[in-house]
């Protein structure tokens, strides 16, 4: 088969003129759905009260309820129609009935939330107040599915789908909360929100309809046309830009957690100080951390800030808080004495523990990985054996912990090369103390292994 009649035939599966519904019938449907009377109006307030409840007690599924019956898009539909068609008697009256259902959502929201004893602001309001260009895209592209349905006989089940991606009715609550309990953030970020959910939806209508090539409804000049296009283009601007600066310092955000979360779990412990809680804001680039344990010294707390530099965070700001310290002046000395021991004895038992899972961690697959790995570097080396040891002093009740690496090579190894296959094994291993053996002949094994213990 031709490229251009394959192609014609893949475009085939596209076409909507096979599916599409009589235009006076979209008319006429969009014209109903943008009337804000009777069934409408009462529908709109339920759905309000609905919503309003399911933010105040942050249930999602009482919110996605309350977006499903909401008849906010009626209008919506109508503004970004009578723009494509030029109906603009319908524009009016869509614009007019658009305003009069912002007005009664905010009055009703706000209503709520004066009488309501719980003026927490839990994650489901939150999320409102701060659109992203994620938001836009959502809006876009669930408008685009919006009206596409409308505009088909086989209307499915995309509508609901659609007032739950498009969100209209929670961003309405958001603002009546924020008149209510007077923050001014939710109410202009809510606002906005909404703001850019209305206006996508709007311009996917104003899109469809003119791909879909509906019937002119009104007589306009030409240098008018070209008037209304600059508008909305110019609208579209004005709202797109801010949200990409949200949307991109969302994204910065999301990295500084990651790296924070890296960096906390780093320096979970430090020397017989455990991390009891940490918090990471992403917003001010902040890490506050509460250690309990023996107590940090000024020299462990410069050393747990300067591993920020090993996760790229030098610009982060840490706080270091001692939750639990032993030792204070209200603890008698006898009982921080037991406290110390215990703690010890509770290390000891963790790094064992710890030992034990990364022998079984470190397995067979994982050493064959690193001797195609090392051999690239020192072809000599034959085979490769490591494990995690235990050394215990009588300096200290703590054993330290570290990898023993023994390899077998056709050649001795000088001590520099010995010492850079430690570094590189202790990058690759990510374990802070390595020790290599190196044999070249299996049947001096034990006497070579001796020789390097004792040096």
């Amino acid at each position: 088969m031709k490229p251009y009649l394959l192609l014609k035939k893949l475009l085939a599966f596209f076409n909507l003129d096979d599916e599409l519904e009589n235009p006076e019938l979209v008319y006429q449907e969009i014209s109903k759905g943008v009337v804000f009377r009777g069934t409408n109006l009462w529908i709109l307030i339920f759905a309000i009260i609905i919503a309003s409840v399911g933010l105040n007690m942050n249930s999602t599924a009482v919110i996605i309820g309350a977006m499903l019956i909401s008849p906010l898009m009626g209008p919506i539909n109508g503004i970004g129609y009578s723009i494509a068609t030029y109906d603009f008697e319908l524009l009016r009256k869509s614009l007019k009935n658009f305003l009069f259902a912002i007005a009664a959502s905010l009055i009703a929201s706000t209503i709520y939330f004066s009488l309501s004893p719980i003026s927490t602001a839990y994650s489901e309001l939150l999320a409102r107040t701060s659109p992203t260009i994620y938001d836009v895209l959502i809006a876009l592209f669930g408008g685009l599915a919006g009206i596409v349905a409308i505009s088909s006989r086989q209307k499915g089940n995309v509508l609901p789908g659609v007032a739950i991606a498009t969100a209209l009715m929670p961003p309405m609550c958001t603002a009546g909360y924020g008149l209510a309990t007077a923050q001014w953030t939710y109410l202009f970020g809510a606002l906005y929100l909404f703001l850019i959910n209305t206006i996508f939806i709007a311009i996917a209508s104003v899109w469809i309809s003119q791909v879909l090539k509906f019937p002119i409804r009104g007589e306009i000049p030409e240098k008018r046309k070209l008037r209304i296009d600059r508008t909305i283009t110019l609208i579209i601007s004005i709202v797109l830009l801010p949200s990409i600066y949200f949307g991109w310092k969302l994204v910065q955000q999301e990295k500084f957690i990651q790296k924070a979360n890296r960096y906390v779990q780093n320096v979970s412990r430090v020397e017989g100080n455990y991390l009891l809680k940490h918090n990471i804001d992403g917003g001010e680039r902040s890490i506050q951390l509460v250690f309990g344990g023996l107590g940090l010294s000024e020299e462990q707390r410069a050393t747990v800030k300067n591993k920020l530099a090993d996760f790229d965070l030098r610009e982060a700001s840490v706080v270091i808080e001692q939750g639990i310290a032993l030792g204070g002046d209200d603890i008698p000395n006898a009982e921080v004495y037991r406290l110390r021991e215990e703690l010890a004895m509770l290390q000891q038992k963790i790094s064992q523990k710890e030992a034990q899972y990364d022998s079984v961690r470190l397995d067979g697959a994982d050493g064959g990985r690193l001797l195609q790995e090392l051999k690239s570097f020192y072809p000599e080396i034959r085979s490769l054996s490591y494990r995690t040891m235990l050394s215990y002093t009588d300096s200290s009740a703590i054993p330290l912990q570290y990898t023993l690496v023994l390899l077998q090579s056709r050649k001795a190894l000088s001590l520099a090369e010995r010492r850079k296959i430690e570094q590189w094994l202790s990058n690759r291993l990510g374990r802070k103390i390595v020790k290599v053996l190196v044999e070249t002949s299996l049947s001096h094994l034990s006497s070579r292994v001796r020789d390097d213990t004792e040096r």
